[in-house]
């Protein structure tokens, strides 16, 4: 049945920005698989090869709150489009790379290029849906995370295998420009456009242009309690996902005595099927929970991750294949359901004026306290005591995201009442 033509903007619109997601997401993991080509063609070390992702990932977390800033002030549609273009350049460059700098560089350009759409995709998005089915919205757009991550990892390995590392990453990076171009012919709703037609107070610093207001707007947000408290608890919340993802295969190879090909591909395959579905159905109980509560994502998100935490701790505690494994997958379920419910709430706690900026914002903080500190923090906690100890920092992480969700949906209930 089709869409009715006041939807199929939307639908359409969703669609494109999750390829595009599904095409950010590729472009991250594509370089794992690669790693021991780079190394034997490029003469580099293990130490240096571990350093493209952090080349990567502070260049995305300084350059987004840049693009939130312009991304609530004009058009929208324009920078992400500049940004897919600028990372699907980046991606060809890489292959290109004749030093390890070149190399380098080209990964950290991919930063600024994914930057722009992550800050902005959602807002744009948040103003095609009303705030009632931003959930399910939400979740699909991030069901691109473990699909787009896997096929990263799959593709950069055959291809890398039978074409060679350099091939890998122009298939991989030339898609892009059609996307950028497909981008720039979608219409650009107006700001609140799905929204109630009282635009919040806060939302009157986005309109002026400048850095002293882009300043002004992102000190504005760090000083509104619920916001705060939602971001604090989403960096907790990435801090334990973010370790989990990127120790559990040693976990199970080392702690637990499985095979390394079967470690890495039982937790990929894992991480496939729980993100597809938790994300899925996270959204559609997100959605279902706002019905009965202003604060329902935010209800929802601190109660499937506080439960995620004892399963987690069960996973990671018991010796017991027949255990750990299906604890595994319940506790990557109620992670993954948190995705879409989080950033709708992010969404609608803000101005529509200045959604772009806290996402940004957003960004920034749970890289910065989430998944960039966590894997080197647990890999010093197992080299000073055990790999098996180090990880119950995960559960704990989960447990105090999901308490202070608790307190953010209490502290935006106060307010809107």
């Amino acid at each position: 049945m089709a869409a009715p033509a006041s939807r199929r903007p939307a639908l359409i619109a969703l669609g494109v920005l999750t390829t595009i997601n599904l095409l950010n997401y590729l472009d991250r993991y594509l370089v794992p698989p690669l790693v021991p080509d780079l190394e034997r063609a490029l003469g580099i070390s293990h130490a240096q090869a571990g350093w493209l992702w952090p080349a990567f990932m502070v260049v995305y977390m300084i350059a987004a709150p840049v693009f939130g800033a312009w991304g609530d002030r004009g058009s929208r549609t324009r920078p992400i489009a500049i940004g897919v273009a600028v990372w699907s350049l980046a991606t060809v460059l890489s292959g290109l790379a004749r030093s390890y700098p070149q190399l380098f560089a080209s990964r950290a350009l991919v930063g600024i290029g994914e930057a722009a759409y992550a800050a902005i995709a959602p807002a744009l998005l948040a103003d095609y849906f009303p705030a009632s089915t931003r959930g399910r919205v939400y979740a699909v757009l991030n069901m691109a995370l473990p699909v787009g991550a896997a096929l990263g990892y799959v593709l950069g390995g055959l291809i890398g295998h039978h074409f060679g590392w350099r091939a890998a990453f122009f298939l991989c990076g030339a898609p892009g420009m059609l996307l950028a171009a497909v981008m720039l012919a979608l219409p650009d709703p107006v700001r609140g456009a799905q929204d109630a037609p009282a635009v919040q107070p806060h939302g009157r610093h986005a309109a002026a242009g400048g850095i002293a207001a882009a300043v002004t707007v992102y000190l504005s947000l760090l000083r509104r309690t619920p916001y705060l408290l939602l971001v604090l608890g989403f960096a907790a919340y990435t801090f334990g996902l973010g370790g989990l993802g990127f120790w559990m295969p040693t976990f199970l190879e080392e702690v637990r005595g499985v095979p390394a090909d079967q470690a890495t591909t039982g937790f990929g395959a894992i991480v496939i099927v729980t993100g597809f579905f938790g994300t899925l159905v996270g959204g559609l109980l997100g959605d279902y929970c706002l019905k009965r509560s202003r604060q329902g994502y935010l209800w929802l998100s601190a109660v499937t991750t506080l439960a995620a935490a004892p399963v987690a701790l069960l996973a990671l505690t018991s010796p017991a294949p027949r255990i750990y494994y299906p604890a595994i997958v319940v506790a990557e379920l109620l992670c993954f359901m948190s995705t879409g419910p989080i950033n709708a709430a992010i969404a609608n706690i803000v101005s529509p004026l200045e959604r772009a900026s806290a996402m940004a914002l957003s960004i920034f903080t749970i890289h910065l306290l989430g998944d960039v500190p966590s894997p080197p923090l647990i890999g010093h906690l197992a080299v000073t005591g055990s790999l098996g100890r180090a990880v119950l920092i995960v559960p704990v992480a989960l447990a105090i995201g999901g308490a202070i969700w608790l307190l953010a949906a209490r502290a935006e209930g106060r307010v809107a009442a």
